[in-house]
């Protein structure tokens, strides 16, 4: 079988997982241990009148009771929001600073959402722990809620800060609303629409869990916890207890899904670092599901109202768009900047919209912190440009496929730089949605319709048109070493939270030194081990490290050109290499890649006979910079049937084609669309985070009130295609592909569902799209 770059290779690293032989967070057990326990509020707003900790403190096994006033007696600091942190630094549209206020590890005076950290309870046994933390008595005194991020912004809302006048973290605006106003006095058509992103809990398999070290003769921190960057935790947790960063030691092993959610320091962490320290013993703590739902970042959360122009022959002529942001009731690390940078990037879509201006604002509210999750900004910004071309398309009477086909970007006007700031490198977007029409059968659905109505079903078809910008931070550190053993260790920044990271990156490795895919190595999640990194997240990891494995392949190969001609005695240009062997040109004289490598180890004779800057490693290390991010692109085609008389919505069909550049494994890039799809069929149909208005009280805390999707959720047909066209900001061509399902499913899947129930009068409806949902939307239209 070829392991080479473009080949369907499966995942090296499953056996083990499969065989129960990974080493998740809560699989680390460390000699001696203690654990901990948190108290969390029940409240989603109080005031902390007080602390009864004795109880607590005298309960069998209970080593430790821990409250914010300790925290500041040890000089611990609160997590850093980064919002006014250098080169990230935003202002509102006037100029003034936004907010910036702690994320506290343990609340002190005051609590603002049910769930947020009060103190911690450390004993002998996990079940000591939790006893501990039970009997821990605090008197709160209630204060008034406010869940919405539109009525938190509204005169008279509970104030949740004192830093931040009501309860407006940023009003933050960018393009030429001049510009906009003009087009929209002289366009024929304006086509308004109000659309809501529903709010998610991040649910990955595997729930956080923490253990924390301290080792007083050296004064150095060591935390094991799933993470999708290690070097952000550490950057985190140096600033936390202000120290170098050298003095903490952060290690991933398997994680169980990230998506996002686990790309960020939570208070969990830094607390059992501390409490070790303090107890002078490793402490772990291992969160339950319940907490989870609670706790752990949430996602998504946006109002968004678009407003779009056209001419009388249906082109766009400018966006209005103005969003509201509920944030949460903490700012978690750069929970600010990620949002408004992606949403508002990206709002143009594939389209060419010559002007637009937006307004976003942010909220704080009595609800878990926002932050990250699979596909950040451009989630909301594609589902609002979608949703309102379909709605444009029924006040036009332009057809949906035609009025985007006249309005895409075309490949000729490539590198295209857009009104709100990217520059799309590369794109077919009419071919990539013809060839998803085609697959689809676009042209036959009104056969399949009158087939479904003599069933008594309603179905529907719509389609999203999607781009996105992936990569991130523009740099990644890679390491490359060649062993004399015959092996090759690959270290990267970025690491793996489940998405088959080793088997890709080794194909690249294999390809570019000719060695035996078996042969490759791949090391991550550890600081001590991988001098520097970013992380994984913004579906970046190998159009970073693929690039800078290949670049450090290169330089390996050219180190060892010259060792090989001084081996071989040769001028080094008469030296080739192919397929792991190095040969002198017009001879039968050759060595392989891992005998130089032994050679300049000195190995043997041979070896001493080497000049002294070639002895050593054969190794290459580097941190890859990009030229730009990578704009992957796609066209989603459902196809829904609707039960009129239960409102349960089925997706029957449904289509991806994607552009994702070259692809290194297409194997684990189609596993990606289903993952990815699931997650965003999840978000249009089923879930959805509710807070009770009046109490704050989270309604949807587990799986009994929370709906996932499930196999039989799943499209009954589901077809996958790529329409790939290079990327030209990485010399791989490669444009990142973990984030199209999340992006295009939602708005492909609710235009098909209004497509279904515009014959009831239903033109409008906000996911996600239950059964009671749908069955009241054709009622009150009935009615």
């Amino acid at each position: 079988m070829s392991y080479a770059i473009g080949q369907p290779v499966r995942r090296g690293e499953d056996a083990a997982l499969l065989r129960g032989r990974g080493r998740f967070s809560d699989d680390i057990n460390l000699a001696t241990q203690a654990y901990m326990a948190v108290v969390r509020s029940p409240h989603a707003h109080a005031r902390v009148v007080a602390l009864e900790l004795a109880a607590a403190a005298a309960a069998p096994g209970v080593l430790a009771v821990l409250t914010a006033a300790d925290l500041a007696a040890d000089g611990v600091a609160a997590i850093p929001s980064h919002v006014r942190s250098p080169g990230v630094e935003l202002k509102n549209h006037d100029g003034s600073a936004m907010p910036d206020p702690p994320y506290p590890l343990l609340a002190e005076d005051r609590v603002r959402y049910v769930g947020e950290p009060v103190a911690v309870v450390v004993a002998e046994t996990r079940a000591q722990a939790v006893d501990g933390a039970e009997a821990v008595a605090v008197d709160y005194h209630p204060l008034e809620a406010v869940c919405d991020a539109r009525a938190a912004l509204a005169p008279g809302a509970p104030v949740l800060r004192d830093d931040a006048p009501g309860n407006r973290i940023f009003d933050w605006r960018t393009g030429d609303a001049e510009a906009v106003d003009d087009a929209f006095a002289r366009a024929a058509w304006t086509v308004p629409i109000e659309v809501v992103n529903n709010r998610l809990v991040i649910n990955y398999l595997e729930p956080r869990a923490a253990i924390g070290e301290y080792d007083a003769a050296t004064g150095r921190f060591t935390l094991h916890a799933g993470s999708q960057g290690v070097h952000r935790q550490q950057a985190t947790l140096a600033e936390v207890f202000g120290v170098e960063a050298d003095r903490i030691r952060v290690v991933s092993g398997d994680v169980g899904g990230g998506f996002g959610g686990k790309g960020f320091l939570y208070p969990e962490p830094a607390l059992v670092v501390w409490a070790a320290r303090r107890l002078g013993r490793p402490v772990k703590w291992t969160g339950t599901r319940s907490e989870h739902f609670l706790a752990d970042l949430q996602a998504r959360d946006h109002l968004d109202c678009g407003e779009l122009a056209l001419d009388g022959e249906g082109r766009f002529l400018a966006l209005r768009v103005s969003s509201i942001l509920n944030i949460g009731a903490n700012i978690a690390p750069n929970a600010v900047y990620v949002p408004i940078f992606h949403f508002s990037r990206i709002l143009s879509g594939a389209y060419a919209i010559p002007h637009i201006h937006t307004r976003l604002q942010g909220a704080f509210t009595n609800t878990a912190p926002l932050h990250a999750y699979r596909g950040i900004g451009r989630v909301e910004a594609i589902y609002l440009i979608e949703r309102l071309i379909d709605k444009a398309a029924m006040v036009t009477g332009i057809d949906a496929v035609t009025l985007r086909r006249r309005n895409f970007i075309a490949p000729a006007a490539m590198p295209y730089a857009t009104p709100t700031g990217a520059t799309y490198d590369s794109g077919a977007f009419a071919e990539t949605m013809d060839k998803a029409l085609a697959l689809a059968g676009w042209d036959g659905v009104a056969a399949r319709r009158d087939q479904a109505r003599g069933r008594g079903r309603l179905r529907g078809i719509g389609m999203a048109y999607y781009i996105e910008d992936a990569g991130g931070p523009p740099t990644e550190f890679v390491r490359v070493l060649i062993n004399a053993d015959g092996t090759v260790d690959g270290y990267a920044g970025s690491q793996s939270n489940g998405q088959g990271h080793a088997t890709s990156f080794a194909q690249v490795l294999s390809q570019r030194l000719g060695v035996p895919f078996a042969s490759v190595r791949i090391t991550w999640g550890d600081t001590d081990t991988v001098a520097d990194g970013v992380g994984s997240f913004g579906s970046r990891s190998m159009q970073m490290v693929g690039p800078g494995l290949a670049e450090a392949s290169s330089r390996i190969i050219e180190i060892g050109r010259r060792a090989a001609a001084h081996l071989l005695d040769a001028p080094a240009e008469d030296i080739a290499y192919d397929d792991g062997v190095f040969s002198r040109e017009n001879s039968n004289a050759s060595i392989g890649l891992f005998e130089v490598a032994a050679a300049m180890a000195g190995a043997g004779e041979v070896g001493n006979a080497l000049p002294e800057n070639l002895r050593g490693e054969l190794s290459a290390a580097l941190t890859y910079h990009a030229k730009d991010d990578s704009f992957p692109n796609g066209c989603h085609v459902a196809e829904v049937e609707i039960d009129p008389d239960t409102g349960v919505v089925e997706v029957v069909n449904y289509t991806a084609v994607d552009d994702f550049g070259l692809l290194v494994n297409p194997l684990l890039v189609e596993g990606q669309v289903h993952g990815a799809v699931a997650q965003g069929l999840g978000q249009a149909m089923l879930e959805h985070t509710v807070y009770d208005p009046d109490s704050g009280q989270l309604l949807t805390g587990s799986f009994m009130d929370y709906a996932l999707p499930r196999a039989d959720h799943m499209p009954r047909r589901f077809i996958t295609d790529t329409n790939g066209t290079p990327c030209l900001n990485n010399p791989l061509g490669v444009k990142g592909a973990g984030e199209g399902g999340t992006i295009g499913a939602p708005p492909a899947i609710m235009n098909a569902v209004i497509d279904a129930l515009a014959i009831r009068g239903v033109t409008h409806m906000d996911m996600p799209v239950t059964p009671m949902r749908v069955w009241r939307a054709i009622r009150d239209a009935d009615s």
